[in-house]
């Protein structure tokens, strides 16, 4: 079993910041990409950044030069420093991480982020 938990979620001002992390524990061999994903109330669920073993990372065009995903291998975690924080912003955040030879990806159970006007 891989388990998965987000944590650093919060409420916070419009131009504030907060620091996402999700670690990965059980059986993790090999992690390939690990990423964030958030879904606002009625709406679907979004790719914000993603990065992968090498160090290669993606990022919605909504959150790029905002957010910075990050990853630490040793502790099987990653991180979404999310800086400018916009009422928009506002989701549950879902870290996803793939393992390498599992066909579906593993979810955390979320953490709100909540940013005020």
């Amino acid at each position: 079993q891989v388990q998965v938990v987000e944590s650093g979620g919060g409420l916070v001002q419009a131009g504030g910041s907060l620091r996402l992390s999700c670690a990965a524990s059980g059986s993790v061999f090999s992690i390939n990409a690990m990423s964030w994903y958030r879904q606002a109330p009625g709406e679907q669920r979004e790719l914000v950044a993603r990065i992968i073993s090498g160090g290669t990372t993606n990022y919605a065009d909504s959150v790029k030069g905002r957010f910075t995903i990050s990853r630490d291998n040793a502790k099987n975690t990653v991180y979404l420093q999310m800086n400018s924080l916009k009422p928009e912003d506002t989701a549950v955040y879902y870290c996803a991480v793939g393992i390498r030879g599992i066909w579906a990806p593993y979810w955390g159970p979320g953490t709100q982020v909540t940013v005020s006007s």
